[in-house]
């Protein structure tokens, strides 16, 4: 089998049996690709690869400047790919041996809950329809701490009012039932009521289920993770936020505030829709202020 149909192969398989995201399997597509030229002029084939040839791959990339991060995604990506050659058409696996660079780890950047009340009461000035409808975005992607394209492609239907909780499709396409506050649940009601039809009221287009729905040119579609960053970086200014802000901070943002408030990583790994508590270690951040505040308050020798 050549490697253009082992691509294709592994590209079904990461689509209907690992079900990645969207972004992730772009990223899959292009390394590989990038990896399969590579090879093609060496006149090597997968089944015929070897480490020395993933080696001068890797080499190459490192003297053009590859970043440490890039690195080690593109190493994951290859013992990903050959390791699914190896169980399903007993091809041997040279990137088993492979290491990743070490990566320099950093803290996730936040808001501090003063700086949240400066955003949201930003938000709380705009009066159009499609402001009120940024507002509502802002403020549910704070409140439940959900991903940006988990948001932007958020539908009605995913909404249980009588339960109050949410259902968010995830990565790989996993769902998790995530609270929503009374206060949230009456601004969402508002704002289907009286905001949404506003939005979709347009005779030559037909209805849309997205509950965050945006023109782009006569379509009704999901509003994009790029317009809303846009209005983000515009609120925060606003807001007399000095700091550079993505919707991911967001996230991050609540992450920190409810650890803080007692919340364990169990739940968060819940809430955030992570497979590996590991992966919500990075939370435990704290400021060694607070820690300070409860060792004084709560220690029975202090």
């Amino acid at each position: 089998m050549d490697n253009k149909a082992l691509l294709e192969k592994f590209e079904n398989y990461l689509l209907t049996e690992r079900r990645v995201a969207h972004n992730t399997f772009e990223a899959y597509q292009r390394d590989l690709e990038q990896l399969a030229h590579f090879l093609h002029e060496r006149l090597v084939t997968f089944d015929k690869t070897t480490l020395q040839d993933l080696k001068d791959f890797l080499k190459i990339l490192k003297e053009d400047g590859l970043k440490a991060k890039s690195m080690a995604r593109k190493i994951s990506c290859f013992k990903t790919f050959f390791l699914y050659l190896n169980q399903y058409f007993d091809i041997s696996n040279p990137a088993e041996q492979l290491i990743s660079p070490k990566l320099e780890s950093k803290l996730p950047q936040y808001l501090s809950e003063k700086e949240i009340e400066l955003l949201l009461k930003a938000a709380d000035s705009e009066i159009t329809a499609i402001g009120f409808r940024n507002k509502v975005m802002l403020y549910l992607l704070y409140v439940t701490g959900m991903r940006i394209s988990e948001l932007t492609h958020l539908k009605v239907t995913q909404l249980d009012f009588s339960s109050g909780f949410i259902v968010i499709s995830g990565k790989g396409g996993k769902e998790r039932m995530v609270p929503v506050p009374q206060h949230m649940l009456t601004l969402l009601g508002n704002y289907l009521n009286q905001v949404y039809p506003l939005l979709i009221n347009k005779d030559s287009i037909t209805a849309t289920d997205y509950l965050f729905p945006s023109y782009y040119g006569k379509k009704l579609q999901a509003l994009t993770r790029q317009s809303f960053f846009m209005y983000l970086k515009d609120l925060t200014i606003k807001a007399g936020i000095k700091k550079e802000l993505s919707p991911h901070q967001l996230r991050h943002s609540l992450a920190t505030h409810l650890l803080k408030k007692g919340a364990n990583l169990r739940s968060l790994q819940m809430l955030l829709g992570h497979e590996q508590l590991a992966t919500v270690q990075i939370y435990t951040h704290i400021e060694t202020s607070h820690l300070r505040k409860i060792y004084d308050d709560k220690h029975p020798r202090s």
